[in-house]
């Protein structure tokens, strides 16, 4: 099994575990990892994952790679306790998430002010089954940037895997959890930690869900909350004590005896009954469409209870396993997006040994394969719909379609979607995710379901394809006879009943308005990023692999205003060769298709040593030998790199920046070099070479490196550490480092205002630019290029054609003006209101 990276999933200063100051994290009773304190205000996915637990409360979540190494990060300490505040989770249980993908946004002014502490523990929490070989820590990372490899454990001993391991009578008791926040991160850790201490298997089961106490992920799973009761079980010889010590310490409140503040009211159903011809639902995808109603419902696939024999139907589940197994697959790879990751979901699910393997003992009991998968599968089904968490809820959608299709294969039953006249908006009690992805979109243009969620992939799918749809209407659908003439209203949450002639003619006319502002979007779908005014905002994309310039120009990225070429250097013996590097840059450039490419020339050293360059240790790494001074001591290096950069083709895709730059003398030496180069290469244009501004020496001259540099680009992250003094490693002043400082912001405008003078663009590739509040600020200070993490790069130029250049400058002017980083947050939110 090949090593899995995993990316930094926030910007922020990158810190060894055992520095959290909370023990659960820092003496890794939850397993190893490494922390981030962030400076930004969104957490991503680290790597492309399945999310296997959201807490409530929207603090801390759960992923599982393919590979089945599972990663809880956890956002600041004590944040549970804020029930929610400050938290929007933007994934439900159970989707599948790319690399770079938004899972939560917080809001980092509360945390500081309300959490005990922000940083964010990034932990693996199945050490038995993978091991970190490689972390970064001490030093500032931008999002995406590479955070830890992870291995699996080549010898995984059956005594290592939680459970299983004893054997005897259970013991049981049943308690009521006093817990506050019910059992979350720190409880599940303190519990897993003293159960280790006994010779026995402990479980806690809520309701009719039981986990391991030793997995903090099948604890966090349970949803256990304040006042709930639970079962303990235990067996093994030191059952009995084990049982005592782990129901006492769940009894004493283990800090946590505060009760729990009563939860808000849920918010009021839409009445489910005609009102002035109108149903009333929730909107799973917006649209409006204007057509007849028409009915689609499932049939029960009829399965025998009895099988032929043990052997028989094993062999018909073994083969129904491997043939859908394979119709997944052949659909993974002519779908994409949503659309893709929901077949990728039921591929997994259906690789599940808990599912096997209770098919197979329904089959050893004497059960036909059919009716053993259906009685394995639907009661775990049930149990997430009888669940309190309405989008965990959701998820048995899946469960229930998986069921259907093994079934369908079992018995040889199609279960293709009937063909409906055109303009059908379809009617059902409940639809499957297979469903919508059999539907001919050429005649069913809307849908309307009585039951169903909001988040379901249902909903999501139907997003995806754009077809309005409505869900969660309830009983009063079931009256409605096929051929009903109806509107569907999907963005107001309605669907109206055969309809007066007025208004069908009015609901036509708005129809063939939206389609037409629809047909003017996707016309201009490949259009520059623009400001609303018409100002030019090149949208860029900060780069550090080939996944990451694919995703770039999948989210409509304009370029690349960073590549980190420093991946290609580190963790490596020695150097790599100018073929090995020209090879990694060409394919890059390919995956860009042609945009331009800048190419930061390599920025090693202080917090990122190569192995293979003898340079002694430093007491301020940060103030020592790095970043261009690097190449400037190892002269033959430098020309490597700027020889591999410039055997790129096509010619002049790639531009060359120049990391740390402090002074013009710099610039000169590396401009020389690459003259130099470029005419033995025989190139037949200048190549531009342009700056990062980095060290408010820079910034403070940037008049007289623009004479000479083509263009500028401010990396805020160094920027703000080296303007304000403030070392993150250094827990007492770390909380204070903030971009937006105007300290900093005044930096920016001196170094956009340098540029000007020779008519050099300044951009921004630091982690500002990935900050939607910075955003105007920004380009009010005269940045005109933002080059920012791949995976917001939509929000990002959505933003952008909101905002007039009039405005963004009064902004930026009275943000100078402010005297904190603070003040100049609460202008920001001001603006976005």
């Amino acid at each position: 099994m090949a090593p899995i990276l995993l990316s930094a999933p926030m910007q922020g200063w990158a810190l060894p575990i055992d520095q959290v100051p909370d023990a659960v994290f820092a003496d890794r009773m939850l397993g190893d990892g490494v922390a981030i304190d962030p400076t930004g205000d969104g957490l991503y996915a680290p790597c492309d994952a399945t999310v296997l637990t959201l807490l409530d409360s929207g603090h801390a979540i759960t992923l599982r790679t393919a590979e089945g190494a599972e990663i809880l990060i956890h956002i600041g300490l004590d944040t549970v306790a804020l029930g929610g505040r400050g938290f929007s989770p933007c994934v439900a249980v159970g989707d599948r998430v790319v690399t770079g993908a938004p899972l939560i946004r917080f809001d980092l002014d509360l945390l500081v002010r309300e959490a005990r502490a922000v940083v964010t523990p990034i932990i693996i929490v199945n050490p038995d089954r993978f091991a970190i070989t490689q972390c970064t820590t001490d030093r500032e990372v931008a999002l995406g940037d590479p955070l830890m490899t992870i291995e699996p454990v080549a010898d995984i001993r059956p005594d290592a895997v939680a459970g299983g391991a004893a054997s005897g009578e259970i013991l049981t008791r049943t308690i009521t959890v006093p817990l506050a926040h019910g059992i979350h991160a720190r409880p599940a850790a303190r519990l897993g930690a003293l159960a280790k201490r006994y010779t026995a298997d402990v479980t806690v089961t809520r309701d009719a869900n039981t986990s391991s106490i030793l997995s903090p992920i099948g604890l966090l799973a349970l949803g256990v909350r304040y006042n709930d009761p639970i079962t303990l079980g235990a067996r093994g010889p030191d059952a009995a004590d084990a049982l005592d010590a782990i129901a006492a310490l769940i009894l004493s409140g283990m800090d946590e005896t505060t009760p729990a503040p009563a939860p808000a009211p849920a918010a009021a159903s839409p009445a489910r009954a005609a009102i002035d011809g109108a149903l009333l639902g929730v909107t799973a995808a917006p649209g409006l469409a204007v057509g007849k109603a028409r009915w689609f419902r499932h049939a029960e696939i009829a399965v025998p209870e009895q099988g032929q024999g043990i052997a028989v139907e094993n062999e018909r589940f073994a083969s129904a396993i491997t043939t859908l197994a394979a119709r997944l697959a052949e659909q993974t790879r002519h779908s994409t997006g949503a659309q893709k990751a929901i077949v990728e979901a039921h591929a997994a699910m259906l690789d599940d040994p808990v599912l096997r393997d209770g098919t197979q003992a329904q089959i050893a009991a004497g059960k036909s394969a059919g009716h053993a998968w259906r009685a394995t599968i639907r009661p775990l089904a049930d149990a997430l719909r009888a669940g309190s968490d309405a989008r965990l809820a959701e998820r048995a959608d899946d469960m229930l379609d998986l069921e259907r299709q093994l079934l369908a294969v079992l018995e040889g039953v199609e279960t293709t979607v009937p063909v409906f006249p055109p303009e059908t908006i379809l009617l059902a009690d409940d639809l499957l995710p297979s469903d919508i992805l059999a539907l001919d979109r050429a005649t069913v243009i809307g849908l309307c379901v009585a039951r169903g969620g909001p988040t379901s992939h249902v909903a999501i799918l139907a997003a995806t394809i754009g077809l309005p749809a409505l869900v969660a209407v309830g009983s009063a659908l079931a009256p409605l006879a096929d051929g009903t003439p109806v509107i569907l209203e999907a963005s107001e949450g309605l669907m109206r009943v055969d309809p007066d002639a007025d208004t069908l003619v009015a609901a036509q006319v708005r129809l063939a308005q939206a389609e037409m502002r629809r047909a003017d979007m996707l016309a201009r779908a490949g259009e520059l990023c623009r400001m609303a005014d018409g100002t030019r905002i090149e949208a860029f994309a900060n780069l550090g692999s080939i996944g990451d310039a694919r995703l770039a120009r999948d989210n409509g990225a304009e370029g690349s205003g960073l590549l980190r070429t420093e991946f290609l250097f580190l963790e490596r013996e020695s150097a790599p060769s100018v073929a090995e590097q020209t090879a990694d840059y060409q394919a890059i450039a390919d995956a860009l298709d042609g945009r331009p490419l800048i190419v930061r020339l390599l920025d090693i050293g202080g917090d990122k040593p190569a192995p293979y360059l003898p340079m002694d240790a430093e007491e301020n790494p940060a103030l020592g030998l790095r970043g261009i001074r690097v190449g400037l001591a190892y002269p033959q290096m430098l020309e490597d790199q700027v020889r591999a950069i410039l055997s790129v083709r096509p010619t002049g895709q790639c531009r060359i920046m120049v990391p740390m730059i402090a002074s013009l003398d710099e610039l000169r030496a590396v401009r020389a070099a690459v003259d130099r180069i470029a005419a033995e290469l025989d190139l037949p244009d200048r190549v531009p070479v342009g700056v990062m501004i980095e060290t408010p020496a820079a910034a403070v001259t940037a008049d007289l490196i623009a004479s000479e540099a083509d263009f500028l680009s401010v990396g805020t992250n160094d920027l703000t550490q080296y303007t304000l003094a403030m070392d993150r490693g250094n827990p007492a002043v770390a909380p204070g480092i903030d971009g937006l400082h105007p300290a900093v912001l005044r930096l920016i405008a001196q170094t956009c205002k340098g540029g000007a003078v020779h008519g050099r663009w300044t951009g921004v590739c630091g982690g500002l630019a990935s900050e939607p509040l910075a955003v105007p600020i920004l380009i009010g200070l005269g940045v005109t290029e933002l080059s920012c993490a791949p995976a917001i790069i939509p929000e990002i130029k959505a933003l952008v054609a909101t905002l007039g250049m009039e405005a963004c400058r009064a902004h930026a002017t009275a943000c100078l003006a402010c005297t904190s980083a603070a003040q100049v947050r609460t202008l920001a939110r001001e603006f976005a209101a």
